[in-house]
């Protein structure tokens, strides 16, 4: 009985903590009892009671409503994120809001997740948590950059300066459309880097071909080039890219530009995916 007790007690003290803010009791108690057998959720029904746990517990993650009369989720999780005592702590909003204006501005303060109240399946809560709780699960879904460039080296290169932050994917070239359609029903690219002048299809052919594709109605697309008339470039954007990089590559401008596209394109990603979620 004494052992039984001992592995029971180890059992609880691994069970990940989460604390749950939100003004209305109920929710606090339906959620607890929810997650009582896979978390410990420490509930609070105002911020004071949220700082005043976070301050005697090591949280693993913070579930906060938007809408409080007393408060305002987004006013909170910003003094979260200033806090050095509490800003590496994951923030999921847990709220009834599932406008794009709210998702967005969750997101770009800091938000891992928006969970539509009230929450209908246990087991999609657990599987969302389970993410959101699990950093080596969240590096390792990397964004996907598909490089298509006829010059081995060019590849080589983007792909050894890129590979460690993204996962790269390199085509030599696409001889027709049906190369690249075919290709894009295995992988689902975060950007594209087309070069410019390829045998087969050129990097202005493949743009209408890729739009035209479910999916990558607004995926970032960049021109690797060598050329450097403005009219070119402005065509290219004209075409539908969103940037070019000037061939020989900089290590530096390459980065940059990548972190700049993917964050902007991931966050609208996910908002598109939130707002399927809600819809369902």
């Amino acid at each position: 009985m004494a052992g039984e007790r001992n592995a029971n007690n180890n059992e609880e003290k691994s069970l990940k903590k989460i604390v749950h803010l939100d003004d209305l009791n109920f929710s606090l108690i339906t959620l607890r009892d929810q997650l009582k057998k896979d978390y410990e959720v420490y509930p609070a029904q105002s911020v004071e009671k949220m700082f005043e746990i976070l301050e005697r517990i090591k949280a693993d993650l913070i579930l906060l409503d938007v809408d409080m009369p007393d408060a305002d989720g987004f006013k909170v999780i910003e003094n979260l994120k200033a806090d050095k005592r509490f800003n590496s702590i994951p923030v999921v909003f847990l709220t009834s809001r599932k406008d794009k204006a709210s998702i967005t501005k969750g997101i770009k303060l800091g938000a891992l997740d928006f969970i539509s109240k009230p929450v209908l399946s246990h087991e999609q809560l657990k599987e969302d948590l389970e993410l959101c709780l699990d950093p080596e699960k969240r590096a390792t879904v990397k964004p996907i950059i598909l490089a298509v460039d006829d010059t081995p080296s060019i590849l080589h290169a983007i792909n050894s300066l890129l590979g460690e932050q993204y996962m790269v994917c390199t085509l030599p070239n696409a001889s027709n459309d049906q190369v690249i359609k075919e290709l894009l029903k295995k992988i689902i690219p975060d950007l594209f880097l087309l070069d410019y002048n390829m045998p087969g299809l050129t990097g202005f052919e493949l743009v209408p071909i890729i739009r035209s594709i479910q999916g990558h109605e607004d995926t970032p697309i960049v021109f690797l080039t060598s050329e450097k008339s403005m009219d070119h470039l402005t065509a290219a954007v004209g075409l539908g890219a969103c940037d070019y990089i000037i061939k020989p590559i900089d290590e530096v401008i390459l980065r940059k530009k990548m972190s700049k596209h993917l964050e902007d394109f991931i966050i609208r990603r996910r908002i598109r995916l939130l707002e399927e979620n809600n819809k369902r």
